[in-house]
């Protein structure tokens, strides 16, 4: 297939995928499924993929990502091919679909979607479900050794949520899309918890009172070991600049690993450090093949092996644009503590956020001494930049409204000095917008 065609190909696979299937990071609710009835039908169709191959599965509130790449990483590291399934995408939908950190190819993407086109006309799934299916598909046609699986939205009803995994995996548990998950951290726990399968292990990456008896209680009734990995490992970053870290970690109080680099950097990442760890030192007692050494170089090089993009990534330098894709009061909140590491005579603030939640939360986080530049997304759930403004406004956040991201980031650069900080982040549709901003610049 010629290069041109593959590409026309592509576009049209993706706009079918768009036009036809609702997506819930761009429309909100009216794309969540309260049943699992169409990834069975889906996969039942393609001869039942997600039991022909190996997988770990992770769920939580925050970090799920971080853990899901720094894991395959790792695997990667001590040679095995690994699949990794992810979502959002930030600028291609391929992002979502990996092996060994390449995206999956163009010409599948195509062959997948003409393949199951006329089932999805008459079972509608939603943009997620399809997704799911093929990677799915992908992975069970691939020479894959392990696929590292991350939930969409919650657990129990997730469509990722058919696979049987070698350990499942729950990062910790805030409050993000209550209406959906339930209005505690209990009954938010509970929906997580559904991963959890029978006879398997699963890591719980944070110990919360509130939540700790619900995984016990749910562990013990599936007979699943309950590892805790703040029980047994302690991480800790030492050193830190804005592109890497030195870490230290302990095993029952000894030290394991000493004054190690990774090129993640932002302090949260030592629980999503651990929460990996836990998982791989439990794989290793069922003959997973991991040696100490091959732990380190995946931590070296997590960004560069598997393509992580959307947390703490510098965009540019001269001043330093950096994209955080934080969109929970949790995950704000450990940012806005993170920018007080960091030095910078002056903050600019790129934001913008979706319409179907409350903004008060986010807003209540940010400092009032930084400049803002408000913008709306480019979808349907994005929140006009004049709503922004009013809203932040009531929080004694000054700035000015532009017609779009891109209008938005060039401002902020454009005004911030040399030794000044612009920090792009409230949603992960702003990142994505603002990293392709950066990209076509750069060209």
């Amino acid at each position: 297939m010629s290069h041109l065609k593959t590409e026309t190909e592509y576009r049209e696979a993706i706009r079918f995928l768009y036009s036809k299937l609702p997506m819930f990071q761009r429309v909100g609710p009216k794309a969540f499924k309260t049943n699992l009835d169409n990834i069975h039908e889906l996969t039942e169709a393609l001869d039942r993929p997600e039991r022909k191959f190996k997988s770990i599965h992770i769920a939580g509130t925050n970090g799920k990502g971080s853990v899901a790449h720094i894991t395959a990483a790792i695997f990667q590291s001590a040679g095995y091919n690994a699949g990794l399934y992810t979502s959002p995408h930030y600028l291609d939908f391929r992002e979502r679909i990996k092996i060994n950190g390449q995206p999956v190819s163009k010409e599948f993407v195509c062959e997948f979607v003409n393949r199951i086109r006329e089932l999805t006309l008459r079972l509608k799934p939603s943009f997620f479900e399809i997704s799911v299916a093929m990677a799915f598909d992908y992975f069970s046609r691939s020479d894959i050794d392990i696929a590292i699986i991350e939930t969409g939205l919650g657990g129990r009803l997730d469509s990722t949520n058919i696979v049987l995994p070698e350990i499942s995996v729950i990062t910790n548990i805030g409050f993000d899309h209550t209406n959906f998950l339930g209005d505690t951290l209990p009954k938010i726990a509970a929906e997580k918890a559904g991963i959890i399968k029978w006879g398997k292990p699963v890591i719980i990456g944070k110990i919360q009172a509130e939540t700790k008896p619900v995984f016990e209680k749910i562990a013990g009734e599936k007979n699943a070991p309950l590892i805790f990995a703040e029980d047994h490992l302690r991480t800790e970053c030492q050193k830190k600049s804005l592109e890497e870290s030195c870490i230290d970690v302990w095993i029952n109080g000894e030290k394991w690993l000493e004054q190690k680099t990774t090129d993640l950097t932002g302090s949260w990442h030592a629980e999503n450090i651990n929460t990996a760890l836990a998982t791989v030192l439990e794989l290793r007692k069922n003959d997973w093949k991991i040696t100490d050494r091959q732990v380190e170089d995946g931590l070296s090089s997590v960004r560069g092996k598997t393509n992580f993009y959307g947390r703490m990534q510098i965009l540019r330098k001269n001043p330093v644009v950096l994209a955080d894709s934080a969109h929970n009061v949790d995950g704000m909140r450990m940012l806005m503590d993170e920018l007080r590491h960091i030095d910078h005579r002056k903050l600019h603030i790129v934001t913008g956020l979706v319409n179907d939640k409350d903004p008060g939360g986010l807003l209540s986080l940010f400092p009032k001494s930084a400049s803002f530049y408000f913008a709306k997304a480019d979808i349907p759930r994005g929140m006009p930049a004049e709503e922004l403004q009013i809203h932040a406004n009531k929080f004694q956040l000054m700035g000015e409204v532009f017609s779009t991201v891109k209008d938005a980031c060039l401002a902020a650069i454009d005004s911030a000095k040399r030794e000044e900080l612009v920090l792009v982040c409230g949603s992960i549709f702003t990142v994505a917008e603002a990293i392709e901003t950066l990209q076509e610049r750069a060209k």
